[in-house]
């Protein structure tokens, strides 16, 4: 049997004294890299409402950064949770787990999520979470405020997990690139997509991919040279890479196993031609 999907945690932890300043942590105009090894104690976050709760936010909207998006890496302490995680009723959002077990209750409904599970949470639903196994757990929070659009209603609530979907192999590569999607693309309702993205070993983007969605990358498992604008980027198991809309982009799995990402990416949406509106069309 080969061995199942592993999911990156974190470092956390002081840093090592004395140790190098130096690392991969970049952040320019048109990418950004934040790597596993400086997510440390030093830089979590708390949110009110909550217990026994920290995060380290690695995307939020920003001039010259993410634009569309937040995402936070949760960690919950046994106990731990939050019976109203989101009090902006036009923020939907998404969930993947990485570690642990954690019960999820959506409009009244409650769902037992381990690593791998996947929920979309859409807007103006009261929701809740909840640690359920004894030590931590951990998961990815990504929250997009939906934009409306003629002739499309609000999304359902998902909740699944990965191992339950079939992934969509790219045409033409053998299955060297494949996604998993948790969303039907052809569903208009929807403005963002998450997905996990797999190269095997020696599977690559062949070409400078430039497009309009903007993506937020967090490497699962694996290793690749990751092309950002520019420049080539070593990545591995815990390191975020946020691309803004046009970046070119490309990568090379470097093996020896499977390389892994959960992607984010803005999609099924006019433009806007506005500041501001971000996707209304205005």
């Amino acid at each position: 049997m080969p061995p199942g999907p592993s999911y990156a945690g974190l470092v956390a932890g002081p840093p090592p004294l004395p140790g190098l300043t130096t690392d991969t942590a970049v952040l320019t105009d048109a990418y950004a890299v934040i790597p596993r090894s400086v997510m440390r104690d030093i830089v979590t976050s708390f949110l009110p409402g909550w217990t026994g709760m920290r995060m380290w936010i690695i995307a939020r909207p920003l001039s010259g950064f993410a634009e569309t998006f937040s995402q936070y890496i949760v960690e919950l302490a046994e106990g731990g949770g939050c019976d109203a995680p989101e009090d902006d009723p036009e923020i939907q959002s998404a969930i993947f787990v990485t570690g642990g077990e954690m019960d999820i209750t959506i409009d009244g409904t409650t769902h037992r999520m381990t690593p791998g599970g996947f929920a979309y949470v859409p807007p103006g639903i009261a929701w809740a979470v909840h640690n359920a196994t004894a030590g931590n757990c951990g998961f990815h929070w990504i929250r997009k405020r939906w934009q409306p659009a003629a002739g499309v209603d609000r999304p359902d609530p998902i909740v699944t997990n990965e191992a339950d979907i079939a992934p969509s192999p790219m045409p033409d590569t053998e299955g060297a690139w494949a996604t998993t999607r948790f969303v039907d693309p052809a569903d208009l309702r929807h403005d963002m997509h998450v997905t996990v993205v797999t190269f095997q070993p020696g599977g690559s983007i062949p070409f400078a991919e430039t497009h309009v969605m903007e993506h937020g990358l967090f490497v699962l498992e694996g290793k690749a040279v990751y092309r950002l604008n520019r420049d080539w980027v070593e990545v591995g198991p815990g390191d975020f890479m946020w691309l803004r809309a046009f970046c070119p982009q490309a990568c090379y799995a470097g093996g020896p196993g499977q390389f892994r990402y959960l992607l984010y990416k803005d999609v099924n949406r006019h433009a806007p031609l506005w500041h501001g509106t971000h996707g209304t069309g205005r």
